[in-house]
């Protein structure tokens, strides 16, 4: 019971939070902005970066459609954009969470990959990675529990694969772990057409490595890559992702070393209290100011992020595959109560991830209301200098060079008023150059 009510709780939970954050138009954080007016005044994909184009079209189709048939509403294209950068990555999870719901090691890790590594990284929702590690996990988990019908399981992997051969520079290592993956996983299939799919699979995820490490290699001097790298240490600004990272870690770290810890309750309370520490987050700058929680951090984790998920998709693998003789760690966690333990733990971490997530949120829907205000009441362009955005909260969601987007897009007209900072945009340019002009959204509005 425990292990049905904990997949059937974080899948309503997911849901719920796709739901609030496409309410309260979260796509539109950041560049989220600037990629909407792009899609609105060219009518057309705002796939300026071609690695990562697949998830850019499955992203943007619900916009251009609206627009298509004349909605002119930039409230309902901004749910529309928010409903599809959210619904990706929770279909997918829902997916994966559903394949493994019956072996309780897996869901256990499945939903660890919720708590660690999707929710403390997916304020930055318009980051192709959030739905890139998506379908990664969705495609291990298909891989690890093969069913009756194998040729629907290799059709479905074919899918994932195509889709993330241009999704984000993790598949670099991601893409050839699911390729291996998927050739143990098939290599006693008599049928040839399943083998046959199961191969283009295969061989989509190793393009899918290709690309990725053609566009590293390509970009490497980069201004914005050299500055990207600078940062990869720079994780542990999230207190999201390293606090359910530092109790994964202790509890893994034991488990290794004294397996027997496992069968107690050792886990169950490292686990809570860091679910504790998680969920009081949105209150510690009471007691210290610069102990906040900061929406743009979640950019700076999900490097570490990917790898994270590295590990945790090859401990599935590792569960499936080492039934003989496994090591201690494997033998006793897979002890019905060991196992049961570790999914109530795992889903006490994603209810409390979700508390953090849901206030960010509603600063979010008061910062733009506020944004609304302003632009609504003003003509021409409003220095940003003379605003309060360093000021709690608002310091939260500015980003310089999207505000002229983010002003235009919350505007009943659209080019009355703009928010802009003054910069030359040297010193911290946009990656797109058509990032950052002054959208024109003739004939649209926020009703």
């Amino acid at each position: 019971m425990r292990q049905v009510a904990g997949y059937r709780a974080v899948v309503v939970l997911l849901w719920g939070l796709a739901a609030y954050a496409t309410v309260a138009c979260r796509g539109l954080f950041w560049d989220g902005s600037s990629f909407l007016v792009n899609i609105l005044d060219h009518g057309r994909f705002h796939d300026f970066y071609v690695a990562r184009a697949h998830v850019d079209w499955v992203t943007q189709v619900p916009v251009l459609l609206l627009s298509g048939l004349g909605v002119r509403d930039t409230r309902l294209l901004s749910m529309a954009y928010s409903a599809a950068l959210f619904g990706v990555p929770t279909a997918l999870y829902h997916l994966a969470l559903a394949r493994v719901r019956h072996d309780a090691v897996l869901l256990g890790i499945v939903i660890a990959v919720v708590a660690v590594v999707y929710l403390p990284t997916s304020f930055f929702i318009i980051g192709e990675y959030n739905a890139t590690f998506a379908a990664v996990t969705a495609g291990m988990a298909v891989t690890m529990t093969p069913r009756g019908s194998r040729f629907g399981d290799a059709s479905l992997l074919c899918v994932l694969g195509v889709f993330c051969v241009r999704s984000y520079e993790a598949m670099v290592y991601l893409g050839p772990l699911l390729a291996a993956a998927i050739v143990w996983s098939r290599r006693q299939d008599k049928d040839p057409a399943t083998r046959i799919l199961a191969g283009i699979a295969a061989s989509a995820f190793i393009a899918a490595a290709v690309v990725a490490a053609a566009t590293i290699a390509d970009y490497w001097g980069h201004p914005h890559f050299i500055k990207v790298r600078s940062m990869s240490f720079d994780f542990w600004q999230n207190l999201q992702f390293a606090i359910p990272l530092a109790g994964l870690a202790v509890s893994t770290v034991v488990g290794l070393a004294k397996p027997t810890w496992l069968q107690g309750r050792g886990p169950l309370v490292v686990m809570g209290i860091a679910a504790a520490l998680l969920a009081s987050t949105p209150w510690w700058r009471f007691l210290h100011e610069h102990s906040i929680l900061y929406p743009p951090a979640h950019y700076l984790a999900r490097e570490a992020a990917g790898l994270l998920l590295a590990m945790l998709i090859v401990c599935m693998w590792l569960h499936v595959a080492w039934q003989r003789k496994p090591p201690p760690v494997l033998a006793t966690l897979r002890l019905p109560p060991v196992s049961q333990r570790l999914v109530a733990a795992m889903t006490m971490l994603v209810i409390a991830a979700a508390i953090p997530d849901v206030v960010l949120t509603g600063l979010w829907s008061d910062y733009l209301g506020r944004m609304r205000g302003l632009v609504d009441s003003r003509h021409g362009i409003i220095r940003a200098s003379d605003l309060p955005l360093l000021d709690w909260p608002d310091k939260l969601f500015a980003q310089d060079w999207s505000l002229p987007a983010m002003s235009a897009i919350v505007s009943r007209t659209p080019g009355r008023a703009f928010v802009r900072v003054d910069n030359d945009f040297l010193s911290n340019p946009p990656f797109d150059p058509a990032c950052g002009t002054l959208p024109r959204l003739k004939g649209y509005g926020w009703r």
